[in-house]
């Protein structure tokens, strides 16, 4: 592969290194914050695989003008945008979720609540 491909391709080289960087982290991690922040990353890697194409070079606003020949195609930018504000909510519900499970468990560690909630079933089933 030539330097002129790799340059041709750097943003989709970024892309997948961010997505699987996501990926590791949501699988890897245990901490519910770590989580969506792996998640968040995940998404940043989506909005630019959607971009990448949508630009390009020497192309214009879809504005017909006589000097125009080329144009970029906007719908891949107004849907990422659409998308951006879905992830900022999302991210913020999460964030919500992940403040009652702390203070409901007392902690944001998968582990632990897994563990929390054995227990309780299991004293629940001793009891009976």
């Amino acid at each position: 592969m030539s330097s002129g491909g790799v340059i041709e391709h750097f943003s989709y080289i970024v892309t997948v290194f961010l997505m699987v960087a996501g990926l590791f982290i949501v699988i890897a991690r245990g901490n519910l914050i770590k989580k969506l922040i792996g998640l968040s990353i995940f998404q940043t890697s989506v909005y630019l695989l959607y971009i990448a194409p949508g630009k390009l070079l020497g192309g214009t606003a879809p504005i017909l003008a006589p000097q125009y020949s080329i144009y970029s195609n906007p719908l891949p930018h107004v849907l990422i945008l659409t998308a951006i504000v879905v992830g900022v909510a999302t991210l913020a519900l999460g964030l919500a979720l992940a403040v009652r499970i702390r203070e409901a468990y007392g902690t944001i560690e998968e582990d632990e609540i897994v563990a929390r909630d054995n227990a309780i079933e299991d004293a629940e089933g001793a009891g009976s």
